[in-house]
C-alpha cells in the first residue's frame, strides 16, 4: 500500500509524473511546465494517443523528458467536477504506476479538499489480498511506495485527508474480512477480529450460543444447528456523541453467514465457492464501525454482526421446520437456502429492543433475485421510513455507492403466511427480494428501517475504477457518509 504525501508544487527530476487534466482544457500548472520542459512533445504525444482528458479516461508515455513515464489522466469536464470523477482518476493512477518506485501527481491546480481524493481513489484502487500468495513473480508484485500529490495548500490537504484514510482504512478491513477464505475465517474467529476494534475505543461484546439461547434467538441458532462452527453475535458500541447531547443511537446491523452451502436446501456446487462472501454485510459493518471510530465521529452508532455457518449434517435444519424467534413470533422453514433473513431477525429485534435506535440500516447479501432485479450496478434498498430511505440514497450516491429503491406492500406481504407458523421464511420465486424485505419488517417493531441487499454489488467480477477485482467492501463509505449526515448533525 503505497504512501499518500501532500507536497509543494514542483516538477520531479525524474521517475513517473501524473497529470490530471479536465476534457477539453490545455495544461495548466505543473502539467504547463512539463510542456514547456518538453518543448511541446507532450501535448504532440497525447494528441497522437488520442487523450481528451474524459473521465476514466489514461494514456501512458514512456521515457519523455527526463521521466521514466508520464501518466495522464482524465478528470472529464472541469463543469462536472467532483469527489466521485477525481477518485476514478486516483483509481486509474495505481495501476499505470504501480512498478514505479514513486510518483508525483501534479494536482496543483485542484482545490485541495478535492485533490486528496486522488489519494483516496489510489489508495482504494491498489489494494490488494495476497496474504496466501506465495510464489508470486517479483515482476507482477507492486512496487509503488510512496504517491507525492503535489497541492497548492499541502498543509491543509493533508489535514483534509485524515478521516478519508480512516475511512480507507475501514474499507480495506471489510475487503480483507470477505475476501478470507471460510475455512481461516469462521464465526468465533470473525468475532474475535471484532474485538480489533477495541483500540479504536469501540466497546465490543461477543455473545455464543448459551447467551442467544438465553434470549430466544431460536431463528439464528436453526441456521447455526447443522455445523460444528459455533454461532457468533458482536455487538459494537462507538459513543462519540458530545458529553450532554441527547441522542439515540444509529444501528447497523450486518448479515454474516461465514459461509452457505445452502443446508439441507443445498446449493448447486458450480460457483458455490462464492458463498465465502455471504457474510459481506456483516464485513461491511465491521468496516463501517471502524472508518466511524477513526474519523472519531460526533456520533453514537451501534453496530450488530449475526454470525453463523450453513451447513447441511444429521442435526442440521430441515425444511418444514418451525422456530421461535428472539419477538416470540413462528416461522415456518421452507428453505433452509433462505437462511440470512432467520439470522437477521433475531439480531434486529434485540437490537430495538435494547438500544431504542432512532433507525436500524441492515445490510446482506440476501437474495439472487436483487440481482436479477438490478444486476451489479446499485443495491436494492427497502424501508419502512421515506426520510431515513432518502437519507440512504443521498448517502450512496455521495460516495459512488449507489442504491435503488424497491417496494414493500400488503400483497407482498401475504406471499409468507404460513399454515402452521406465524409466516414462513420464503414467499416463492415472485418478487423475491421484495418478500425477503417484507419478512425482516416483521421485525423492526415499528422502528424506522433501511434494509440493503446486497447480493450485486459485494463482489466484482473486474476491476472497477476504484476496487480491484474481488470484495468491493460496498456499505462502508455509505454508512459512514449517513453516518455524518444524520447522527452528527444534530
Amino acid at each position: 500500500m503505497p504512501d499518500i504525501a501532500f507536497v509543494k508544487p514542483a516538477l520531479p527530476r525524474g521517475g513517473a509524473l501524473v497529470l490530471p487534466m479536465t476534457e477539453g482544457d490545455p495544461p495548466a500548472g505543473l502539467a504547463r511546465e512539463a510542456e514547456e520542459a518538453t518543448g511541446g512533445l507532450l501535448s504532440r504525444a497525447l494528441e497522437a494517443a488520442g487523450f481528451k482528458g474524459r473521465k476514466g479516461q489514461a494514456t501512458t508515455l514512456y521515457a519523455l523528458g527526463g521521466w521514466t513515464r508520464v501518466v495522464a489522466v482524465g478528470l472529464g469536464k472541469a463543469a462536472e467536477l467532483g469527489p466521485e470523477a477525481v477518485e476514478a482518476a486516483g483509481g486509474a493512477i495505481a495501476p499505470a504506476v504501480a512498478q514505479e518506485r514513486e510518483a508525483c501527481v501534479a494536482a496543483d491546480t485542484l482545490d485541495p479538499k478535492l485533490a486528496v481524493h486522488l489519494g483516496l481513489g489510489a489508495m482504494l484502487r491498489a489494494w490488494r489480498f495476497d496474504r496466501y500468495r506465495t510464489k508470486e513473480k517479483e515482476e507482477d508484485k507492486p512496487k509503488l511506495e510512496r504517491l507525492a500529490i503535489a497541492s497548492s495548500n499541502p498543509a491543509g490537504a493533508k489535514t483534509a485527508f485524515a478521516p478519508l484514510r480512516a475511512v480507507a482504512d475501514g474499507v480495506f478491513l471489510a475487503r480483507e474480512l470477505v475476501s478470507e477464505p471460510a475455512n481461516v475465517l469462521n464465526p468465533p474467529e470473525f468475532a474475535e477480529r471484532c474485538r480489533g476494534l477495541e483500540r479504536l475505543g469501540i466497546e465490543v461484546e461477543i455473545m455464543g450460543p448459551k447467551e442467544m439461547k438465553r434470549l430466544g434467538f431460536g431463528a439464528l441458532l436453526g441456521v447455526a444447528q447443522g455445523s460444528a462452527q459455533e454461532p457468533r453475535m458482536v455487538v459494537m458500541q462507538w459513543r462519540g456523541a458530545p458529553k450532554g447531547r441527547k441522542q439515540k443511537p444509529l444501528a447497523l446491523i450486518g448479515k454474516g453467514v461465514t459461509f452457505d452451502t445452502g443446508g439441507i436446501s443445498i446449493k448447486p456446487a458450480g460457483g458455490m465457492e462464492d458463498m465465502k462472501w455471504d457474510m459481506a454485510g456483516a464485513g461491511a459493518v465491521v468496516g463501517a464501525m471502524a472508518a466511524i471510530a477513526g474519523r472519531k465521529a460526533k456520533a453514537d452508532v451501534v453496530g450488530l454482526v449475526g454470525l453463523v455457518e450453513n451447513m447441511p449434517s444429521g442435526n442440521a435444519q430441515r425444511p418444514g421446520d418451525v422456530v421461535k424467534t428472539a419477538s416470540g413470533q413462528t416461522v415456518e422453514v421452507i428453505n433452509t437456502d433462505a437462511e440470512g433473513r432467520l439470522v437477521l431477525a433475531d439480531v434486529m429485534w434485540y437490537c430495538q429492543d435494547r438500544f431504542d435506535p432512532r433507525g436500524m440500516v441492515d445490510l446482506a447479501t440476501l437474495t439472487g433475485a436483487i440481482i436479477v432485479a438490478l444486476g451489479h450496478e446499485h443495491a436494492g434498498l427497502f424501508s419502512n421510513d421515506d426520510d431515513l430511505a432518502q437519507r440512504v440514497v443521498a448517502a450512496g450516491t455521495a460516495v459512488g455507492e449507489k442504491c435503488w429503491r424497491m417496494p414493500l406492500g400488503d400483497a407482498y406481504d401475504k406471499q409468507i403466511k404460513s399454515e402452521i407458523a406465524d409466516m414462513k421464511n420464503v414467499g416463492g420465486r415472485p418478487g423475491g427480494s421484495i418478500t425477503a424485505a417484507q419478512f425482516l419488517q416483521r421485525f423492526t417493531n415499528g422502528k424506522p428501517w433501511a434494509h440493503l441487499d446486497i447480493a450485486g454489488t459485494a463482489w466484482a467480477s473486474k476491476d472497477q475504477p476504484t476496487a480491484p477485482k474481488g470484495a468491493t467492501a460496498f456499505g462502508v463509505r455509505l454508512l459512514d457518509r449517513l453516518v455524518e449526515e444524520m447522527a452528527e448533525e444534530e
